[in-house]
């Protein structure tokens, strides 16, 4: 893709990573445009940059995408790039007493469904454009799953696959497809804590990392894979996969 310029579609824009992308690419020169379900972080962002835009949008809610999305074509015809981010995670004890799928359909709502409907209201936008990207946030875990978050990791493998798939038929269509497949890093995906916990990468070092990579175009497989994610990326074919498995899921 090309890194400025663009018109930029982000959901999940408000916080975490689809925020410090949205940052990072509005200070490159592109328009950008950002949507999240907290309006008071909508508004907040914003005001701290002027000329980002910030849209309300629950992707669970399947009557909001067609408004947004008829708003934003109108408004926006150049629309060329949209980066599907919004994404929840919730830790699951199957072994509970009491445990029901309620969590893990609402993984599936957020990051599987909310994707493929994003996609599907933007891609015939996209495809009319001369360089469009479509570049959706799978997860180091789609490779090698954390035990603990089993709906979440089965989520962005599905991503994963999905995504090659999405690839392979947009072949002679004139827009690229990328796969974001972030380690551990400080953000709140899971809680207040993780945003400081030591084991994580620092975001701003992920963000500055990936759009080095971005820049350079190395994302060989249309993987954009920080020196964190390989090993991982690469366990089951490099004959490690079991000792990692075990090594993040110890018994």
């Amino acid at each position: 893709m090309k890194m400025t310029g663009n018109t930029i579609l982000i959901t999940g824009g408000t916080s975490g990573i689809g925020r410090a992308l949205a940052e990072a690419f509005h200070d490159r020169g592109n328009r950008v445009i950002v949507t999240g379900r907290r309006q008071a972080l909508l508004d907040q962002i914003a005001a701290e940059r002027p000329g980002l835009i910030g849209l309300p949008l629950d992707l669970d809610d399947a009557t909001e995408l067609p408004r947004l999305s008829a708003d934003l074509c109108a408004r926006f015809p150049e629309l060329n790039v949209l980066i599907a981010n919004a994404g929840i995670s919730r830790p699951e004890d199957m072994t509970a007493d009491g445990w029901d799928a309620s969590d893990a359909e609402a993984i599936v709502a957020t990051n599987i469904v909310g994707v493929l409907r994003v996609t599907a209201a933007f891609l015939p936008l996209l495809k009319t454009q001369r360089n469009a990207t479509i570049i959706a946030t799978s997860s180091n875990l789609a490779f090698v799953p954390r035990a603990d978050f089993p709906t979440y990791c089965a989520s962005k493998a599905f991503l994963h696959s999905w995504l090659q798939s999405l690839r392979h038929q947009l072949r002679r269509i004139p827009v690229e497809v990328l796969e974001l497949a972030p380690p551990y890093v400080q953000t709140e995906l899971t809680g207040t804590q993780q945003a400081s916990d030591a084991r994580a990468m620092p975001l701003a070092a992920y963000i500055a990392e990936v759009m080095q990579l971005l820049e350079l175009r190395v994302h060989p497989r249309d993987e954009v894979l920080v020196e964190r994610d390989r090993a991982r990326r690469w366990a089951e074919r490099d004959g490690r996969y079991e000792a990692t498995f075990a090594a993040m899921n110890p018994s």
